[in-house]
């Protein structure tokens, strides 16, 4: 299950629809843009303030995978957020997950 999410996130990072990194994440938040966040699950500080920042914009939040994992999945440094800009894409890894 979850190398099908990494694999999706692969695909949606090279067709351009994710971003990643706090800085871009949170760009992308404040202009409430995306439609799935997701969370290492080793990025504890990260949490609270994202969740809460998604319940508000009610985006759905998934925790899964570590850092490196994250990072490893869409090709780049290890990565704490990835925001999937694309619904298609969230849709799709959204129901992997159920």
């Amino acid at each position: 299950m979850i190398d099908r999410i990494y694999s999706l996130l692969g695909l949606a990072r090279r067709a351009g629809k994710i971003t990643s990194g706090e800085s871009q994440v949170e760009a992308m938040l404040k202009k409430r843009k995306g439609h799935l966040l997701i969370l290492a699950e080793d990025a504890q500080g990260t949490h609270k303030k994202y969740q809460q920042w998604a319940e508000d914009l009610r985006l759905p939040v998934m925790i899964i995978g570590t850092k490196l994992e994250l990072g490893v999945a869409i090709g780049l440094s290890p990565r704490s957020t990835v925001l999937v800009m694309d619904v298609g894409f969230a849709k799709a890894i959204l129901k992997i997950r159920s």
